[in-house]
């Protein structure tokens, strides 16, 4: 079974996006692209169940009435769905991708994905979904279960698209890091990107090492890498040297063994993923 990369497509404001950075990563994957719509049944959470507040003479009706409604909002969601997916296909072809597929799932979002992982390369998703608040300190409470539950690399896009140029690494010796560096040597993916690799902590001889095992690593492999060690707060430092350096693309593990394991598992998960202002792609 061929792995695709994955692009989950909504109604949101990052579904153009969420298009165009699946499409550019099955390019350089040079693996073939996948958009996914996943039509939740349940009920928008301020419809809820109306039943009980249906006088005793039209109860029987109105049910019929509700029941109604239910089955053209199913139809009409379903058929939303179809014309996205519809456009993201006739995006990407546009961009030069070959033959994208489109599927329509009925579930939840984060159980689909689960059920379809054996044919996941890559998950493209927005930051927030259709349904998440819009205001920009709010996080789609799907993403940090999606993160949680699958073990495919992620790729968490913003509202808009910039054609990936350079690369920050967050790196901490760990041993997920370390073979996220062998499995970015391996890939396609970062190949003509310049890619720096930073470490947060003491400036030693064992980080020293290292680091310069993962610049090593990459630039066998064909990779412009360069390594930084910094010392400060882990998240604030990220942040800085990307502003610094103008990185458009940051990558970390999802789970580390020392400051940088805080990102992906405790709250300050929510901390960075929310404060990231451009695409973060999650290893597993």
């Amino acid at each position: 079974m061929s792995e695709h990369v994955t692009a989950c497509i909504d109604g949101s404001g990052y579904a153009s996006a969420v298009c165009d950075y699946g499409t550019w990563a099955s390019q350089r994957l040079e693996a073939p692209l996948t958009f996914l719509h996943v039509l939740d049944n349940h009920p928008p959470p301020d419809e809820g169940d109306l039943s009980g507040s249906i006088g005793l003479g039209s109860r029987e009706h109105l049910l019929e009435e509700l029941a109604s409604l239910d089955e053209k909002r199913a139809r009409l969601a379903q058929e939303q769905g179809r014309l996205m997916l519809e456009a993201a296909r006739d995006r990407a072809i546009a961009q030069g991708a070959e033959s994208p597929r489109a599927r329509q799932r009925n579930g939840e979002l984060v159980e689909t994905l689960a059920d379809l992982e054996g044919e996941i390369r890559l998950l493209v998703l927005g930051k927030r979904g259709e349904a998440a608040h819009k205001a920009s300190e709010h996080l789609g409470s799907n993403l940090e279960r999606v993160v949680r539950a699958l073990h495919r690399p992620i790729l968490m896009v913003p509202e808009g698209f910039k054609t990936p140029e350079r690369v920050m690494i967050a790196f901490d010796g760990s041993k997920t890091t370390c073979k996220g560096i062998e499995t970015l040597a391996a890939s396609p993916l970062l190949k003509g990107l310049t890619c720096h690799v930073v470490t947060v902590g003491a400036e030693i001889a064992d980080v020293q090492a290292q680091l310069d095992w993962a610049v090593r690593t990459l630039e066998t492999a064909g990779v412009d890498a360069h390594g930084e060690i910094r010392a400060g707060e882990v998240e604030s430092t990220l942040h800085d040297y990307q502003r610094e350096h103008d990185i458009d693309l940051l990558v970390m593990g999802a789970y580390g063994h020392s400051r940088i394991r805080h990102l992906l598992v405790g709250s300050t998960t929510t901390d960075m993923l929310r404060s990231a202002e451009t695409p973060l792609l999650l290893l597993r």
